[in-house]
């Protein structure tokens, strides 16, 4: 029996429907995506099911033994409570003894606190938590908190709205419910969160039904895509890659039966516009069915517009965009990069990658000049101009309206050579002429997305950097910002927890493995986890190899009168072994240089993965030589 169910809800903001009598059913044990365009909808449904809005029409059913959790977008949150209070809020009863013992727990660690006084109270709500079992939840909080890298002392008050959003995710969690309502789940959140959060939904007893536009995540969690298109809702079971490929033949098979439609109207209106002749004759049949073709197309809403990205790359950056050589730079006596080199040239696509507060932005900031290290040097190449993309859209005025932040007083842009007028722009991005006259404060996070990219492609740039640009953005803009990107000849900078965006567009990706240290490596997000696969592999073989006695040394082990001879064959094996070791570091060397250039990815991506296949077997071809090398040595000794 379905947990939700609902029956013909209509709901409508303007002159468009957002719900047009939808029914939707959510079974136990399933994992629902709900996806579909900015403005679509897909907040207000899942709004109507949580009893935060109220449908025009129809209903909603809830079986009514079942508890449900909801985190919004922007969840409401009790200011004065601090973390680990507002995340226990969701145990209901249970929350006071929680809170408590966290509470004497942390004044226990304080040198001057009166111990036996507490310890008498704690051991009373020991005994409470006990009894309730309550220990459980208490670790389910703390396991939450850690994954989530939540300060569990720290007020909701000093928090930023990310951060909250991540305070609501874990009190839903926590509270264990029987459904769970997730608007926009992984944003804010870095990919080992977001794996954490993936791996917990699947072991999640209860169903879930989760608005998202990160494709891994949709892709690695739900059953069953449920899409909202122009008001209606369709069911897709399966993966999202499942119904990537169902939607691609609905709508080839919606646009043949539109063209057919289309036509046959076309040729009656041609009929009944013809001269008196044919009116003495005319078949009133005919007629009425002609009405009815007019009142169909009239209904007809056609698939919402795509956004229309154009980037005028500006002049040419000279070949060097910057040098980093042995930079170092700590704040509040933690290292975030320590003796970092590195050398970024004209057309490189870099993805920065690692845990949030590791150390990305600072290191953006070096590279731009905003910072300077604490050590080493950092040469910044000529002729750049550089566009930022704001993860906190900072750049945004709230009470302007949408037409001012893009116009800055001018009717007219020029954009990549071409004049045009702002309100034509701003249709580019899907602001209709209403919406662009509105003040900032009322869009939604997926509009400021685009608002931001549109103000941001404004002035020309041959350098980009995009701090979380795909927060908020439906699934087909972060496509056509892939495309944009793929095909854009000057500097990207990406930071970015979309695992999915990031393959898409980087060439290669600087890695913050924590205490300062970064590496570097070819390729997206999955070649560098397959690239710290192999390294991990190579490293624990090692070990193991040391540890095996060479034959050479076996044979030196041995009781023997004279010295071991080399034979011919050896001789010269070990003669020609610094050439051949010679040639293939310069081999290696030079793939490596092949892969650097951002192109071979996108034009000769067959070649690019034989280059890296060939990387690989050099790798192993060195350890077999240098180990063949000290075995002959040993043996000549």
């Amino acid at each position: 029996m379905a947990l939700i169910t609902v029956e013909k809800a209509c709901l409508a903001f303007g002159h468009h429907a957002l719900l047009d009598h939808v029914d939707f059913s959510l079974e136990p044990g399933e994992i629902v995506g709900l996806i579909g365009r900015n403005g679509a909808g897909k907040s207000s449904l899942l709004k109507a099911i949580a009893g935060a809005t109220r449908l025009d029409d129809g209903r909603i059913n809830i079986k009514g033994d079942i508890s449900v959790a909801f985190v919004p977008q922007e969840p409401a949150l009790d200011p004065a409570h601090t973390v680990f209070e507002a995340v226990a809020e969701g145990l209901g009863a249970l929350k006071q003894l929680i809170t408590d013992y966290h509470r004497l727990t942390s004044r226990l660690e304080q040198p001057q606190a009166e111990h036996e006084a507490l310890l008498t109270e704690m051991a009373a709500i020991q005994h409470a938590l006990e009894a309730q079992g309550g220990w459980q939840f208490d670790a389910q909080i703390r396991a939450a908190l850690g994954h989530l890298s939540l300060p569990a002392d720290t007020l909701v008050g000093e928090l930023s709205g990310g951060w909250k959003k991540r305070v609501a995710l874990a009190r839903a969690l926590c509270a264990r419910p029987d459904v769970l309502l997730l608007d926009e789940p992984t944003n804010h959140l870095d990919v080992d969160a977001i794996v954490w959060l993936e791996d917990l939904l699947k072991s999640f007893g209860g169903s879930v039904l989760l608005i998202t536009h990160d494709r891994r995540f949709l892709d690695h969690t739900v059953t069953r895509i449920v899409e909202l298109d122009r008001g209606t809702l369709r069911s897709y079971p399966g993966s999202f890659a499942a119904f990537l490929s169902q939607k691609a033949d609905e709508l080839a098979a919606e646009a043949e039966q539109n063209r057919i439609f289309d036509k046959f109207h076309a040729q009656e209106e041609v009929w009944i516009r013809k001269g008196i002749e044919a009116r003495r004759t005319r078949n009133m049949g005919r007629v009425r069915r002609l009405e009815e073709l007019r009142r169909q197309r009239a209904a007809r809403r056609e698939r919402l517009g795509q956004v229309n990205f154009q980037l005028d790359s500006g002049e040419r950056s000279g070949k060097l965009v910057a040098e980093l050589d042995q930079v170092s730079k700590a704040f509040a006596g933690r290292t975030l990069i320590d003796h970092f080199s590195t050398r970024i040239l004209r057309g490189d696509k870099i993805g920065l990658i690692g845990p949030n507060g590791i150390g990305k932005t600072t290191l953006l900031k070096l590279i731009l000049g905003e910072l300077e290290p604490d050590s080493g040097s950092v040469h910044r190449g000529t002729n750049l101009q550089i566009a930022y993309f704001d993860q906190f859209r900072e750049q945004l005025d709230e009470n302007a309206s949408v037409v001012d932040i893009i116009s800055q007083g001018n009717e007219f842009l020029d954009i990549g050579g071409t004049r045009k007028h702002v309100m034509s722009y701003l249709e580019d991005f899907l602001f209709e002429p209403a919406r662009a006259r509105s003040p900032v404060h009322s869009l939604s996070g997926g509009e400021r997305n685009r608002l931001l990219l549109a103000r941001l492609f404004t002035r020309p740039a041959n350098v980009l950097v995009l701090d979380e640009p795909t927060n908020d953005l439906d699934i087909d803009t972060l496509e056509l910002l892939e495309e944009l990107l793929a095909s854009y000849n000057g500097t990207v900078f990406l930071v970015s927890h979309d695992r999915a965006f990031l393959d898409n567009v980087v060439t290669q990706v600087i890695a913050f493995e924590g205490n300062g240290r970064l590496e570097e490596a070819p390729g997206g997000y999955q070649d560098w986890l397959d690239t710290k696969a192999r390294m991990a592999s190579l490293q624990a073989a090692a070990p193991s190899r040391a540890a095996e006695p060479s034959p050479a040394k076996a044979k030196q082990d041995k009781p023997r009168s004279g010295k071991a001879k080399l034979s011919y064959n050896e001789n010269r094996e070990l003669a020609e072994l610094p050439d051949l070791l010679e040639k293939l570091e310069a081999e290696q060397a030079a793939l490596n240089e092949k892969l650097l250039d951002p192109n071979c990815y996108r034009d000769t991506p067959l070649e690019a993965r034989a280059w890296q296949a060939r990387i690989e077997e050099i790798e192993a071809l060195l350890l077999e030589k240098l180990a063949r090398w000290e075995e002959l040595e040993a043996k000549q000794k």
